[in-house]
């Protein structure tokens, strides 16, 4: 994958964790984000009212949620080339992982 240098300018809430992602070129994306989210920065936005609290940070140009979660841009542009997939898996693994309890 080329890393592209892009800027997210814009984006629309469409429905509960999709979001229409637009780009400094003018390209546009919608993006269904419920499949990555796991672990422990993307987890949280599972709850509604903190996925729709998602901003555009005018300083790196990108969507940041208030948890300090956010997603490279050049990742965002190629979601639809297999970078979501490719996140969603990751996520699906992170979700199997058990962790031990520690005995105290």
């Amino acid at each position: 994958m080329e890393h592209l240098l892009t800027r997210v300018t814009d984006f629309a809430i469409l429905r509960p964790y999709t979001l229409r992602v637009i780009f400094d070129d003018g390209t546009a994306q919608t993006i269904n984000f419920e499949p990555v989210l796991a672990g422990h920065y993307f987890g949280p936005l599972r709850d509604p009212a903190l996925f729709s609290q998602v901003r555009l940070d005018p300083e790196i140009h990108t969507l940041v949620w208030p948890n300090g979660a956010d997603f490279d841009p050049a990742t965002l542009y190629n979601w639809h080339r297999g970078d979501g997939a490719e996140l969603a898996e990751r996520a699906r693994r992170r979700e199997m992982i058990v962790v031990p309890a520690v005995a105290g």
